[in-house]
C-alpha cells in the first residue's frame, strides 16, 4: 500500500500546490512524496526543508543541492523536477538514466503529463542530489 506524504505546513507551499489544475497537482504531489519518502530512506540526509524557492516548492539538506518541482502554462503537458544548473547532477543523470529521463538543458527532468515516472531511477536522482555535498568529488556523483 502506499504511502501519502505528510501535510504541508508551509502555507506558501500549500498556496502554491492549491494553484495547480488538479491533474498536475496529483502528479507534483506525488513527486513531493517521492523526495520526501527519498530523503527519509537516505543516510546523511537528516532532515528536509520545504519551501519556495524562485515561487517553486523546494526540498533543501543540509547535505545537498536542491530539488524544486513546478509545471509551467507555457508547456502544459510537461512537468519537472529541476535542479542546480551549475552542479555535475544532470550530466550525471543524463550518463546514468538518458534512456529513462527527457532532461531540459542542465537544469530539469521532464516529465509528460500521461507518462509512468520511473520511481526507483527518480529516487536515486533524488538522492544524488540530497546528498550532493558529499558526492560532487566523486566520479558520477559515487552513483
Amino acid at each position: 500500500m502506499k504511502q501519502t506524504a505528510p501535510q504541508i505546513d508551509n502555507k506558501t507551499v500549500a498556496e502554491v500546490f492549491a494553484q495547480y489544475p488538479i491533474p498536475v497537482r496529483e502528479k507534483l504531489l506525488y513527486l513531493r512524496q517521492l523526495i520526501l519518502e527519498t530523503a527519509a530512506h537516505t543516510e546523511g540526509v537528516s532532515a528536509v526543508e520545504e519551501t519556495l524557492k524562485w515561487g517553486e516548492p523546494s526540498y533543501v539538506a543540509r547535505s545537498g543541492s536542491t530539488v524544486r518541482i513546478d509545471w509551467k502554462k507555457v508547456n502544459p503537458q510537461k512537468y519537472a523536477m529541476y535542479f542546480h544548473c551549475q552542479t555535475k547532477l544532470i550530466d550525471t543523470f543524463r550518463e546514468l538514466y538518458s534512456d529513462k529521463f527527457e532532461f531540459d538543458g542542465n537544469r530539469a527532468i521532464l516529465f509528460g503529463i500521461d507518462d509512468d515516472v520511473p520511481i526507483e531511477a527518480l529516487k536515486h536522482c533524488i538522492a544524488l542530489s540530497l546528498t550532493y555535498h558529499r558526492r560532487k568529488h566523486l566520479p558520477l556523483l559515487g552513483a
